[in-house]
């Protein structure tokens, strides 16, 4: 077994920015979260997450996560120019997350299926943590493209097992948002529109998402924001150190079965690996009451302390969300 490093053994020397900002998280979170500072991420999210990179112009993806399966259907529009349907996309990478953690969290602490975005693209931006940029690649566009993906695509819950010799099956599906009113001006993000922007979660889509969800940090998450591994990982291990912590056991998870689980595209194993260790470095030096070792072909993850304790927690369910 392998001990994972802390930050005391970091020659102050040789911090570079992004471990700088790590560490300083780290020293901030030692005290507990405010009402501002929880956020919540959607479990069955947890369990089955969304694809790391662009998946392409498919009409749908999916990832297994034991018995459950999520799949993501894109939405489909009119090209202006030729008048011929083209898919809207798939969401993907970091952005979707990030737009995830803030409607969960907004549904659970509003209780409404109505969210609303607020007067301004930048106002909106800073709540997901992001710096409003333009540019072909700029984090502007790319969020407009995004939250079009996110909101519009239609997600799909399959839980299947065998019984009695027979199968069993259950389904949920579901569409975002399927009504919303978006002013903002991209070319100025700061100009305040004459009405608010907002979004209309789907009945279905809400509830699931409200059923039990896992409560995280914020401050976390502004330090985790550009690795949807990180993100992915770091919602996965408070679950998993809740249910942990219940059962008073530890247990063993192979790196293939975290790789079916985490939706990367990584085709082989030993890659996946080495760009899981760093991301579970940096989760621990923002989570310090996860108790976790590298093993030989997976991670041994034992009884620890979530990111919000307990007493702060709405209740959490480890039954699956069909």
């Amino acid at each position: 077994m392998t001990q994972l490093p802390t930050s005391d053994e970091t020659p102050v020397g040789s911090l570079s920015p992004a471990l700088k900002r790590i560490l300083d998280a780290a020293v901030e979170i030692k005290a507990e979260p405010n009402a501002a500072e929880m956020a919540f991420m959607a479990r069955a999210l947890v369990q089955a997450t969304l694809p790391h990179s662009d998946p392409g112009e498919v009409p749908i993806w999916g990832r297994t996560n034991g018995r459950l399966t999520l799949t993501i259907k894109p939405d489909w529009e009119l090209d202006p120019k030729t008048n011929k349907p083209r898919s809207v996309g798939i969401p993907y990478g970091t952005i979707p997350r990030l737009l995830l953690f803030w409607i969960t969290t907004e549904a659970v602490k509003t209780k409404s299926r109505r969210l609303e975005l607020g007067n301004s693209l930048s106002a909106f931006m800073r709540e997901l943590g992001l710096q409003p940029t333009g540019g072909r690649w700029g984090s502007i566009p790319r969020l407009r493209e995004h939250m079009k993906r996110l909101f519009r695509a239609k997600i799909s819950f399959d839980v299947h097992q065998e019984a009695d010799g027979g199968k069993e099956q259950a389904w949920l599906d579901m569409q975002v948002a399927p009504k919303g009113e978006l002013w903002w001006s991209h070319h100025q993000p700061d100009q305040a529109s004459l009405w608010k922007s907002w979004i209309e979660l789907g009945d279905s889509f809400f509830e699931a998402i409200c059923a039990a969800p896992v409560p995280v940090d914020m401050r976390a998450l502004r330090v985790l924001k550009n690795s949807p591994m990180a993100l992915d990982l770091y919602a996965w291990l408070n679950y998993r150190s809740f249910t942990l912590e219940r059962q008073g056991k530890e247990q063993f998870v192979p790196w293939r079965g975290l790789a079916q689980q985490l939706g990367s595209s990584y085709s082989d194993i030993k890659d996946f690996r080495k760009n899981v260790k760093p991301a579970i470095c940096k989760i621990k030096a923002v989570m310090p009451g996860l108790n976790i070792e590298f093993a030989d072909g997976g991670l041994i993850l034992y009884p620890g302390k979530t990111a919000i304790a307990p007493r702060h927690r709405v209740k959490l369910s480890t039954k699956d969300p069909v």
